[in-house]
């Protein structure tokens, strides 16, 4: 099975549906390194080659560069046959570079942009409005809210209810959070009508600490989770991790890179790779529908959306288990709660 043969499958409760694997453009905003247009333009083709048909984006990325490439890159595909999500909470601002640029942040972008904080109602929509301009697009399927770590109140408030209306109205299709912790979002699941989360490295073979809140909320709320960073900033992105590999930002201990080397050895076993289970892991969970890889070369997106290929067998998840090496035991023949009948969710409160 190829990634472009996958069968689509449920993205939160309105109606979306794409492949599993989606992708994730922050390397369009230049993260760590700066794209010639020989390189970045190659980046969508690509992806829509290897059956990639949701792309996921945010201001944040770039100050506004990965969504205007991100749109000129769609510009040329049929709008129906795709879906896109942005994100809202920061607002950008223009300001004079000044020869600065944004590497503090990631970018190598100049830094004629500030980003403002901002999840009131007309902070979002505002957003919204912006994010439109760059993308170019009439529409946009998914809106997240971005990073409000230290903005709860003012997201639950504000954010929420505005996208709740947007969605009302039919300007969008969907809504929730996305975030790189799993407590919060396990919370605006049980608080708020949003129907789709994104987590980034809590849920993966190496940190699996939203089956302990945001997974089990989900699901019974019929929520969608998307899992994003699933190579835990790359210590799972290679065969055979080496000392000092990269886990969560930052150099990874002895013990989490003996553990993922022990991951790699079953898998290696079982004729399988520690990248081909990174992707595959978190969509064992039943209120995973799909994953958020990224890639900044076109030979990247190739390989990462050709990571599920080759189905891995329960067997293989069961050794894993069996060793301590992860927690979870994936279920069998289950069905994501955002794929049953809207009859089998209708009437559960918003709590």
């Amino acid at each position: 099975m190829s990634l472009v043969d996958a069968r689509p499958v449920a993205i939160g409760r309105g109606g979306l549906t794409a492949p599993p694997i989606a992708y994730g453009a922050a390397a369009l905003g230049n993260l760590y390194r700066a794209l010639g247009d020989d390189e970045w333009q190659q980046i969508i083709p690509a992806a829509w080659d290897s059956g990639v048909r949701y792309f996921d984006v945010a201001p944040h990325y770039g100050l506004g560069l990965a969504e205007r490439r991100l749109g000129e890159g769609l510009r040329a595909l049929p709008r129906d046959e795709f879906l896109v999500s942005t994100k809202v909470g920061r607002l950008l601002v223009p300001q004079d570079a000044d020869g600065r640029t944004d590497l503090e942040n990631l970018f190598d972008v100049p830094s004629d942009h500030r980003r403002v904080r901002d999840y009131s109602r007309d902070g979002v929509l505002r957003s919204i409005e912006d994010s439109l301009t760059r993308l170019g697009l009439d529409r946009i399927d998914i809106v997240l809210v971005h990073d409000p770590d230290e903005f709860e109140r003012e997201a639950l408030d504000g954010a929420f209810p505005a996208l709740a209306e947007l969605r009302d109205q039919g300007v969008i299709t969907s809504f929730g959070a996305g975030m790189n912790q799993s407590a919060m979002p396990a919370r605006f699941v049980r608080e708020t009508d949003a129907d789709v989360m994104m987590i980034a490295g809590r849920w993966t073979l190496l940190d699996e600490s939203a089956a302990d809140d945001l997974l089990p909320a989900a699901a019974e709320r019929g929520v969608s989770v998307l899992a994003a960073a699933v190579f835990n900033s790359g210590i799972l992105a290679t065969d055979d991790p080496a000392a000092g590999a990269m886990f969560d930002y930052g150099p990874a201990g002895e013990q989490i890179v003996e553990r993922a080397r022990a991951i790699a050895r079953v898998a290696a076993r079982h004729g399988h790779t520690l990248p081909e289970l990174a992707v595959q892991y978190p969509l064992t969970h039943p209120a995973v529908p799909a994953v958020v890889l990224g890639g900044a070369s076109a030979e990247q997106i190739a390989r990462n959306s050709g990571l599920r290929s080759r189905p891995v067998a329960p067997e293989l998840w069961g050794e894993l288990r069996e060793l301590g090496l992860i927690s979870h035991s994936p279920p069998t023949g289950a069905v994501p709660p955002s794929a049953r009948p809207r009859s089998e969710r209708e009437g559960q409160p918003v709590r």
